[in-house]
């Protein structure tokens, strides 16, 4: 019989019902967010790489940099750091494929991966993020763990000097099995959705979303009897156990999935339509529209609010303050995916339903269950690697395309009530800062003046700085991530512009970015040379030397010219 993880908190769904005061936050220091306990550390090492490097031949303008191709040199690079001087600047991470790791477990492409690993080094990358994908290691059968990819992976990442970031990813990656990065969830977890449907989200058509368990059901016993807090849980227990001697060596980082994509929201609208969706302007749809499930109703009281599926759960709340006939549904009159706002009757700005009273009852109550999802996750993860020195990090995702509207449409069905009168990002920071959690948030290398061609009501940097601003109002550290796989300059100087943003005028700032992501462009000639030069830019200082035989120290800008004509990594 499966037993209920301990530390599974209860929560009562206040939210719903009336307004109440804002629960009391603890104010963590701004410059570290980690579960360290203290410890002395070397100052410096020397971690001594060996790349081989192709210097016969220039390239033109298709050549690209690979530690590992055609005639060779030997070159010994010493890697001399402090981690006192390190924190002067802002490290950069860079994220792997998403298929770093096959289906059958094992490391895909593993030369390539070696010689980018090395490529990274000598460019000044801190680390690399690993998205440790729950459709992978618990595939088959529940409580039955596969990490011998990642195992591999980390391990690699250690011989070649670079840290490791871990997303515990328990959402479903790529659109269907014909998509080459499809990861699904777990198979035994699909077949528990089939039994009932109503694990995943449905919109008012009916329609199911199967990236991620819908939150509705996060403490009932509905997979294999354990909950899915409690199977995430799990997870992620068994990964602190596997891999805890390289925890807050190699590991030094954990970013939790909290939904979708891995981002703190409903799937208003697929994760693969998210990077062109403000091109047409889509309002997505509110996800609380499962059917009212009776099986579980004479173990656990459904209608207490807390513990129901969404519909019950919202049906609960409108019973509870007299308002029966607000429980039934989402707002009508929401309009369709395509339609402007301003000709929907719950949206438009003057006079939308989004303003009265059964407007903000619906609101508060989609938002507040988004909350507590994150809240019971992350205080599972805080109690998890506690004590591990390792950085906890939650994502929020970047909806950008109604920010200029009043209300905000695209945010609200994504669950973030966030409006011209209301801030929904404040009270994510809190809870994550409750936790010692750092936000990770994307969107820094988009520019207002290049979206508003396309669509005048978007405003990714009104969004990011709004974002920001929370983050330094509760002192939580912040990741950063592009997008897009943007490689141009004035993107990377976007980034730069936007990461001075948050950490202009604090005493200790922390600040870190995430590339997205490696692959065979990124290591185009042209392409890696505005890297390089990004990540120097990031760090403010010359961390990485070289050394030719006798010939003494020289800057790594050695490493462009005397690979011009190498091919590029074998990415697909």
């Amino acid at each position: 019989m499966a037993i209920a993880s301990p530390s599974t908190p209860s929560f009562s769904a206040s939210f719903c019902c009336a307004r109440t005061k804002s629960p009391r936050f603890t104010r963590f220091p701004s410059i570290s967010f980690s579960h360290r306990v203290a410890q002395s550390h070397p100052l410096t090492r020397r971690l001594a790489v060996s790349s081989r490097f192709n210097s016969s031949k220039a390239s033109g303008p298709g050549g690209s940099v690979s530690p590992d191709n055609g005639d060779f040199q030997q070159y010994e690079l010493y890697h001399k750091f402090s981690p006192q001087h390190r924190r002067r600047g802002s490290p950069v991470f860079v994220t792997l494929p998403v298929d770093a790791v096959g289906q059958a477990g094992q490391v895909r492409r593993r030369k390539a991966m070696t010689q980018s690993f090395r490529a990274l080094v000598a460019a000044g990358v801190e680390g690399v993020v690993m998205e440790v994908w729950w459709g992978l290691v618990e595939r088959d059968e529940p409580r039955v763990y596969n990490w011998q990819g990642y195992l591999e992976l980390v391990a690699l990442a250690r011989r070649s000097g670079l840290k490791v970031r871990a997303v515990m990813a328990f959402h479903q990656c790529g659109t269907g099995p014909g998509d080459p990065h499809w990861i699904s969830l777990p198979l035994w977890v699909l077949e528990e959705i089939d039994k009932d449907p109503d694990l995943a989200y449905s919109d008012r058509f009916g329609r199911r979303n199967m990236e991620y368990i819908s939150l509705g059901c996060d403490i009932l016993p509905v997979l294999h009897g354990r909950s899915p807090i409690q199977a995430y849980t799990d997870f992620m227990r068994n990964f602190r156990d596997t891999f805890r001697p390289f925890l807050g060596v190699i590991i030094t980082g954990i970013q939790v999935g909290l939904g979708p994509a891995g981002e703190l929201r409903y799937p208003s609208c697929p994760s693969q339509k998210l990077t062109w969706a403000w091109r047409s302007r889509e309002l997505g749809e509110f996800q609380c529209y499962d059917k009212v499930a009776r099986k579980f109703y004479s173990t656990y009281n459904l209608f207490s609010k807390s513990l129901a599926y969404m519909l019950a759960s919202l049906n609960a709340c409108a019973r509870e303050i007299g308002m029966r006939e607000w429980g039934n549904g989402g707002p009508i009159g929401a309009g369709n995916l395509m339609q402007n706002p301003e000709q929907t009757e719950f949206f438009r700005g003057d006079d939308g339903s989004w303003k009265t009273p059964y407007g903000k009852f619906f609101l508060e109550w989609y938002s507040g269950m988004l909350l507590v999802h994150g809240e019971r996750i992350c205080r599972e993860a805080e109690t998890i690697f506690r004590g591990t020195e390792v950085n906890t990090s939650a994502k929020v995702a970047g909806i950008h395309w109604h920010y200029g509207t009043q209300s905000h449409p695209s945010e609200l069905t994504a669950g973030y009530y966030n409006t011209s009168t209301r801030d929904g990002y404040l009270p994510i920071a809190r809870m994550f800062g409750r936790y010692g959690f750092a936000m990770c948030c994307t969107c820094f290398e988009m520019q207002d003046s290049e979206e508003k061609q396309m669509n005048p009501d978007s405003s990714p940097e009104g969004f990011l700085r709004q974002l920001l601003l929370a983050a330094r109002v509760c002192e939580i550290p912040l990741e950063g991530e592009n997008a897009s796989a943007s490689l141009d300059d004035d993107s990377f100087q976007q980034v730069l512009k936007m990461s001075k943003f948050y950490s202009n005028g604090l005493e200790k700032p922390s600040f870190s970015f995430n590339f997205m992501r490696m692959d065979k462009n990124m290591f185009e000639y042209q392409n890696w040379v505005r890297f390089t030069r990004f990540v120097r830019q990031m760090s403010e200082t010359n961390i990485f030397r070289a050394k030719l035989g006798s010939g003494g120290d020289t800057n790594l800008s050695f490493m462009l010219d005397a690979t011009k004509g190498s091919q590029a990594f074998a990415y697909s």
